[in-house]
């Protein structure tokens, strides 16, 4: 299976890709998606530790760190579910 992907976005600020110009195939894709969920778990990792360490001294930091590590684990839940599906229970 190959899958081409964007190398750059459209200058109009829509998010969206200006042209599909790189083949990548489903190797290199896997190998991506494990990388995107290497840094997610760090990074919630990194929030986590961030939200501890304030507690009540900075509420608004606290929060919003709170909200950053939910962010995280979602992300994590997504891409444990592309790369091993079925494996965590669903949750309603």
């Amino acid at each position: 299976m190959r899958l081409r992907t964007a190398r750059g976005l459209r200058s109009d600020g829509s998010g969206y890709a200006d042209g599909m110009t790189e083949v990548v195939d489903s190797d290199e894709l896997l190998r991506r998606i494990q990388r995107a969920r290497a840094c997610a778990a760090e990074e919630e990792h990194r929030w986590r530790g961030r939200r501890e360490s304030l507690g009540a001294d900075d509420t608004e930091a606290a929060r919003e760190a709170a909200v950053r590590v939910v962010s995280y684990e979602t992300v994590l839940r997504v891409l444990d579910e592309i790369l091993t599906p079925g494996r965590r229970p669903a949750q309603g």
